[in-house]
């Protein structure tokens, strides 16, 4: 775990310095922020491979904010639109990547519960997107540096290609400061 540990902090750091809008008419920053979001979804490969096998990606991570996709191909339901579990997939992940990458390391993110309320029917690839603002992330991060654990929610908008939104997700996470002892 120390590895990984040590692969997360140095990839949040790396992608937190990139500027995420940096178009490929500036090669060096382009470079900087895409090779930052391959490490980001090879990390998640790693540690999860059922994510990679169905066509999720991180797109984006910014200090406080995460913006994830997952396929439509290899997805489909009984009736060609986006299955339910692949809606639950990109909803998920993207709160222990936004978790681990604006608290660190140091804290490990659980989800205790989700719920998903389906609006309509995604018949392409849906996109979901994360905010935590930096006074949720300091309050998280004092709870749990006293108490070894503090809870929080983030709420998901899910959106198909078109712009239409298709479901929103409401997650209940924790997260455990590593090695706490009480005081």
């Amino acid at each position: 775990m120390a590895l990984i540990d040590s692969l997360i902090g140095a990839t949040g750091q790396w992608v937190s310095s990139s500027d995420p809008r940096a178009p490929i008419t500036n090669p060096v920053a382009w470079l900087k922020k895409t090779s930052g979001y391959a490490a980001v979804n090879r990390i998640i490969g790693l540690a999860i491979p059922f994510a990679t096998r169905n066509g999720f990606s991180v797109e984006e991570v910014r200090p406080g904010f995460v913006k994830a996709r997952i396929r439509l191909k290899g997805n489909k339901n009984h009736f060609g639109s986006l299955y339910a579990g692949a809606y639950f997939l990109v909803a998920e992940i993207p709160g222990g990547v936004l978790t681990l990458f604006d608290l660190g390391p140091a804290y490990t993110p659980i989800l205790k519960e989700m719920t998903l309320q389906f609006l309509q029917p995604a018949n392409s690839d849906v996109t979901v997107t994360f905010e935590l603002d930096s006074d949720t992330v300091k309050a998280i991060k004092a709870e749990a540096d006293e108490t070894g654990r503090a809870a929080f929610a983030l709420e998901g908008m899910l959106y198909d290609d078109e712009g239409n939104h298709v479901a929103t997700s409401i997650a209940q996470y924790r997260v455990r400061k590593k090695g706490f002892t009480p005081r």
